[in-house]
């Protein structure tokens, strides 16, 4: 069984004894742009996105904006350590659209996966593939030219959030070109140069509104490379 599915089934067969069980749980909802908790915060919750997607990001003394990941249903995040009241929150975690997620206190999470051995597994499963996606994406950015950052970043999003259409991948989310820019590190002005580029040559397509990808010839042109 899947970790989601592993999740679901236990917080939603019987959401009214788990409340008894772990009182400080909650289902919450946000609304776009909403934020579950602000890099600095002192955050002692656990938060599990039920539904929707929330951005990952960090906020530079320079003032940058680095986007470090986008999560979807499934995933886990807080602080997950003994001190969590007493950690300032590192990152700033915001809704991309409505995002429905549970929030219980780091305790309460800890308790719920000391019985739960299979959760507990799933929730170290998740979190390592998480740390290697984010290595991968350091070492991509750091050794390779943004043209190449920007194909590989556009493939994840395609497995993460696409849906087959007519092009290969439509992204379920709407992405601005300054969003697509925060997630290699880069500048508008550059990203929005290699877009119209990969669309002149048919490795995608855009609207307003909506990014279509050709994962086949993208694919092809980072295995060029």
């Amino acid at each position: 069984m899947s970790f989601d599915k592993t999740m679901s089934t236990l917080f939603e067969s019987d959401f009214e004894q788990l409340k008894k069980d772990f009182p400080s749980i909650q289902e919450i909802n946000v609304a776009n742009k909403d934020f579950l908790y602000r890099q600095g915060d002192h955050c002692a919750n656990v938060f599990w996105i039920k539904g929707g997607i929330v951005k990952l990001s960090h906020l530079t003394t320079q003032g940058t904006e680095i986007t470090i990941a986008l999560l979807r249903k499934g995933d886990v995040i807080g602080f997950l350590g003994e001190h969590a009241a007493h950690h300032a929150m590192e990152e700033t975690a915001q809704a991309l659209g409505d995002v429905d997620f549970y929030r219980l206190a780091y305790q309460d999470f800890k308790a719920l996966l000391s019985q739960h051995a299979e959760l507990a597994w799933y929730v170290f499963e998740e979190t390592y593939a998480r740390k290697q996606k984010i290595e991968r994406k350091l070492r991509t950015i750091l050794t390779q030219p943004v043209e190449m950052c920007l194909a590989v970043a556009l493939l994840e999003l395609a497995e993460m959030f696409g849906i087959r259409c007519t092009h290969g991948y439509a992204l379920e989310i709407h992405l601005t070109q300054q969003d697509v820019a925060d997630l290699i590190g880069a500048s508008r002005p550059v990203v929005s140069t290699i877009l119209n580029d990969f669309r002149s040559r048919g490795m995608l397509d855009y609207t307003r509104d909506q990014i279509c990808i050709n994962d086949d010839a993208l694919t092809a042109f980072c295995h060029a490379k």
